[in-house]
């Protein structure tokens, strides 16, 4: 079965970024198209990167990076739920995608932002990155506003960000389950 990791990008304490990825995950888990599972990048403390090999060459040699790298392959697909910070995706979230390579291609994935303008600048920000790791992201997208989606610290979705993630979510089981021939093809 398809599996998709659901990464919450935001480590910050009292971050709304968690209450984004519970939704996502408790939306997510009613399909019975692929297993979903979350990924909090405060759980995998990542410093800066600090391998001395570039990460296209695979030879990593922390044992850090050897986890992450062992976290990332075992997925076919990723949403990310990221929040913008001044116009960018988080430092940690580009930190964790800087620091392997092969493990992301051929894979897709979702963006679900959250911010001012409803994230939408980290969420392109992100695309770009995607791209360059030969990931392929899919183009429905949900994106939350914190002053009207959101009550205090508390997500409020309304139906059309449900109908969104259906969207975001189809799109990602399908594209991580058509981009398999492609993972097998890179292994063999």
């Amino acid at each position: 079965m398809t599996a998709i990791a659901v990464i919450l990008a935001s480590t910050r304490p009292g971050r709304r970024g968690e209450a984004v990825a519970r939704w996502v995950l408790d939306q997510a888990t009613t399909r019975d198209d692929a297993t979903f599972e979350l990924v909090d990048l405060a759980e995998h403390h990542l410093p800066a990167v600090d391998e001395p090999f570039p990460p296209a060459l695979g030879r990593y040699t922390l044992d850090h990076t050897r986890a992450w790298a062992a976290t990332v392959a075992r997925f076919d697909g990723y949403v990310f739920v990221t929040p913008e910070y001044n116009h960018a995706m988080p430092g940690t979230l580009k930190n964790a995608l800087d620091r392997v390579y092969a493990e992301w291609n051929s894979k897709s994935a979702g963006v679900v932002s959250y911010g001012v303008e409803g994230g939408i600048r980290a969420a392109e920000q992100l695309r770009l990155v995607l791209g360059a790791l030969r990931v392929a992201d899919v183009g429905p997208q949900v994106a939350f506003n914190v002053f009207t989606d959101f009550e205090g610290p508390d997500l409020r979705p309304s139906d059309r960000h449900a109908g969104a993630l259906s969207a975001v979510l189809d799109d990602v089981v399908t594209w991580g389950s058509a981009l398999a021939p492609l993972r097998s093809r890179s292994r063999g």
